[in-house]
């Protein structure tokens, strides 16, 4: 891959963001590829999992661009840079061309490694890994994320959910970091298989429904009024179905 090249898995929309502070949102997805983590339940292994290394596509900025360009119609919105994890990529001359040309950007990573374009952006969604991910969240490294973001994008963190250890867990990221906005979404206990694009891919919708309803009681129960729940909403309208 050359210097400065950006390995990509998939680039597609328009569609909507599905999740988060920014849920419902038209939105242009440029998913790169590649990750220092790899969590239990992980939905999208086809741009984490290096046997798939051979499917990304090491791209220009000018690339990247003219297939964003080509799919919003060169009419601004915003671009969602997802993995994997984004933050190994150089997007910082991406975020640059696109702000000339009025769109937004926003960026979605556990936080595991921080970079000075993250004050480029306009929003930021750090999303702090829980316990049934097998991984271990660097709270210093966190912090020092959310640090080179000060004065710049808009700051939220969203936590996904699968028992009541993950939710223990969002109670303390709660705590520690009480001054920025908190999403909690259940998780997707049947994500898809890596290879599988197929539109059927199997999943439990009533299973994650009933995480849905148990999360809003505990956090209703707990009287924790500051936080947010949402679903998924890309897996109520889609289920498992990549692209969309």
């Amino acid at each position: 891959m050359s210097v400065g090249s950006i390995r990509v898995s998939e680039i597609f929309g328009p569609t909507i963001q599905g999740e988060g502070a920014l849920i419902g949102l038209p939105t242009v997805f440029v998913r790169t590829g590649g990750c220092d983590y790899r969590c239990s339940w992980c939905d999208s292994l086809h741009a984490v999992d290096s046997a798939f290394r051979d499917q990304w596509i090491p791209m220009s900025t000018e690339a990247v661009w003219h297939k964003v360009t080509e799919l919003s119609g060169g009419k601004p919105l915003t671009v969602s840079l997802s993995g994997g994890n984004p933050a190994i990529q150089p997007l910082r001359p991406l975020i640059e061309l696109g702000h000339s040309q009025g769109y937004r950007f926003a960026l979605e990573t556990q936080g595991s490694i921080a970079q000075g374009w993250f004050r480029d952006l306009d929003a930021l969604v750090i999303s702090p890994k829980p316990p049934s991910s097998g991984m271990l969240t660097d709270w210093d490294q966190v912090d020092h994320c959310l640090q080179l973001a000060v004065g710049g994008p808009e700051v939220a963190l969203k936590i996904v959910v699968f028992d009541d250890t993950d939710y223990e867990f969002a109670q303390r990221a709660g705590q520690r970091y009480p001054q920025i906005p908190l999403f909690l979404q259940p998780g997707n206990h049947t994500p898809p298989p890596p290879d599988d694009d197929d539109d059927d891919a199997r999943i439990d919708i009533d299973g994650v429904m009933d995480r849905m309803h148990w999360l809003v009681d505990r956090v209703t129960a707990d009287q924790w009024f500051t936080v947010r729940v949402l679903p998924q909403l890309h897996v109520l309208l889609w289920g498992n179905k990549r692209g969309v």
